[in-house]
């Protein structure tokens, strides 16, 4: 059974496929990018395809953590918030390669490790 929340479980499942992804560097600088190649690994762990970051991989390789925004129908708003992993190699980057459309690079995987969840300003995790 899932820790997650039912209500965002479903909007998972019916999210629009553009999300953004924000990280900040060292100066606290924030910066945003979409991203479209995004899977749920499990409840704790989102996995999201690098095609060719720049300053997004930059800001996670010195430690920034990272938010994902996810509009759901009726554009209601979840952002899930956490540390961030990198990988060029190994079992994650093997999955993300899995059920990565060939189209795209994936240079690298990232992980979202799952921290906090917010529906709007309403933190439900």
């Amino acid at each position: 059974m899932s820790t997650l929340p039912k209500a965002f479980l479903e909007a998972w499942d019916q999210r629009e496929p553009r999300m953004i992804l924000t990280t900040v560097n060292n100066a606290g600088e924030p910066n945003a990018v979409w991203v479209l190649c995004v899977n749920k690994l499990d409840d704790n762990r989102i996995l999201i395809a690098n095609n060719f970051f720049s300053k997004t991989l930059d800001n996670i390789l010195a430690g920034s953590s990272g938010s994902l925004l996810m509009i759901a129908p009726e554009r209601e708003a979840y952002q899930i918030k956490g540390s961030l992993e990198y990988y060029t190699d190994g079992p994650i980057y093997n999955e993300m390669k899995a059920w990565l459309d060939p189209k795209f690079a994936g240079v690298g995987a990232v992980i979202l490790n799952i921290e906090s969840i917010y529906y709007g300003a309403e933190k439900i995790i």
